[in-house]
């Protein structure tokens, strides 16, 4: 199939799931790098409490919040 066919299908809805391989699949600029961070003791509880009230980890909201810092 031919690119211009292929999106003529997406963009007018049709299935398109057979044609692609999921199997090699990847989202670009997604590969995961640990990172170790000291915070002082005040800034650990400030987080947990913040979390706590988003109903998230910790760990979210601190990718969150670098996230929208950086976007």
């Amino acid at each position: 199939m031919k690119a211009h066919e292929f999106d003529t299908k997406f963009d007018d809805g049709d299935d398109i799931d057979a044609q692609i391989d999921w199997s090699a699949a990847r989202r670009p600029n997604l590969e995961s790098r640990r990172v170790n961070v000291d915070f002082p003791a005040w800034v650990v509880e400030g987080l947990d409490r913040q979390a706590q009230r988003l109903g998230v980890t910790r760990q979210s909201l601190i990718k969150l919040w670098i996230a929208e810092r950086l976007g």
